[in-house]
């Protein structure tokens, strides 16, 4: 996926009690006719075991080209393992709350009029921007089946990451590919039809992705804590993923600065749309490249809980003629494979658990090189236009 020096990492997230588990295969829950692919059928194929036998998606080719897309290399390791991406274990992992939250508005605002050249944005008076300590939330009306944030870790130094319990509306994306069995982080975009989620383009390119499925806060001691939600098919029984298609016909390298994708999820098994579960980050496009605190949250391969992390973001203008143009980048440590498509944050409520989605790890050499260093491509017109194109589609569609 992401980096391929940190592949060992891939490799400890395949290990669970009873020792290493192979790359899963389909098997006979597989077979899925064409536009049918439930939150129930989800939930019976994407089992506990195979979730944690999942691995980080391989670095896709350097230039996409039109027809079937060749089988993923199974990961294997290579490298030694990457600073801050210790397996504490299952029994780390304690049972999240599962208390109401607050929405945020379903349809995002308008766009704020931002210089994008580099200069940070002004914040708005007593915005918090960032986790400071643990903060209690009350419970809410008990009818509501939205969950409470859980507890912010206490703020660590800038750029430094720390596991920790997760974010409702942020989790895994799993995919099969080619009998592997395949994952990269996610989160839930507002959206009017209350079901579109966010994560890297690279993450979800090519045909043969299959059995998508999108799980929000995931941890391997509470696997599917607000359940499953489907990424949905079409007639034709392809996901409904929006990538650019320069993207596709451009390769990962060329088109860099579109690494972005939206997909369409289906309900949970009790029917409610993910946006109503878990609530949902507001897209904001047009930003400055420069914010002074930013959330970044990932899913690494190498740890049983996802990681958190603070800092500021800057422009980073690509040298290399063959990964052109401009993104943000951020220095956190403990991003390694498994962390692409993990947003970029503004203004994180400790209260709902829900930001201002600026980025996604992707970009520059799919997310970076080093685990220690992440990449977004810049959320700018191209990414509102696909992001309206969406939501209008799921209309429709």
């Amino acid at each position: 996926m992401r980096r391929t020096l940190v592949l060992a990492a891939a490799a400890a997230a395949l290990l669970v009690p009873g020792g290493p588990l192979p790359v899963a295969e389909a098997g006979p829950a597989a077979p899925v006719g064409a536009g049918r692919w439930s939150a129930r059928e989800a939930e019976a194929f994407w089992t506990a075991e195979r979730m944690a036998s999942a691995a980080p998606l391989p670095d896709p080719e350097p230039a996409a080209v039109p027809g079937p897309a060749a089988p993923p290399v199974p990961v294997a390791p290579s490298a030694p393992g990457r600073p801050g991406t210790a397996d504490p274990g299952p029994s780390a992992d304690p049972a999240p709350a599962a208390v109401p939250a607050v929405d945020p508005a379903a349809v995002p605002a308008p766009d704020p009029v931002a210089d994008p050249s580099g200069t940070a944005a002004p914040q708005p008076s007593g915005a918090s921007t960032a986790p400071a300590a643990p903060v209690e939330v009350p419970p809410s009306d008990p009818a509501s089946p939205r969950p409470v944030a859980p507890l912010l870790p206490a703020a660590a130094d800038p750029g430094v990451g720390q596991d920790f319990d997760g974010l409702p509306v942020v989790g895994r994306m799993y995919v099969m590919k080619a009998g592997g069995a395949y994952f990269c982080t996610a989160s839930v975009v507002a959206s009017p039809g209350r079901d579109l989620v966010l994560s890297a383009a690279h993450c979800l390119l090519g045909p043969d992705s299959r059995q998508v499925a999108f799980v929000p806060r995931y941890t391997r001691a509470n696997p599917r804590p607000y359940g499953m939600f489907p990424v949905l098919r079409d007639g034709d029984g392809d996901p409904r993923i929006w990538i650019d298609p320069r993207y596709r016909s451009q390769g990962p390298d060329r088109a860099a600065t579109l690494d972005v994708a939206f997909a369409q999820v289906g309900p949970n098994v009790r029917g409610v749309p993910v946006q109503d579960v878990v609530g949902g980050n507001r897209l904001l496009t047009g930003a400055a490249y420069a914010q002074r605190d930013v959330t970044l949250i990932g899913h690494p391969a190498s740890a049983s809980r996802p990681r958190l992390c603070v800092n500021r973001t800057t422009k980073f203008t690509s040298s290399d003629a063959r990964i052109p143009g401009s993104f943000l980048r951020i220095d956190c440590t403990g991003y390694p494979g498994g962390t692409s498509g993990g947003p970029f944050l503004l203004r994180l409520n400790s209260r709902t658990g829900t930001g201002d989605v600026v980025g996604v790890i992707g970009g520059w050499k799919t997310g970076g090189d080093t685990a220690d260093t992440s990449y977004s491509s810049y959320f700018g017109a191209d990414v509102r236009k696909l992001y309206d194109r969406a939501v209008a589609e799921t209309k429709t569609g």
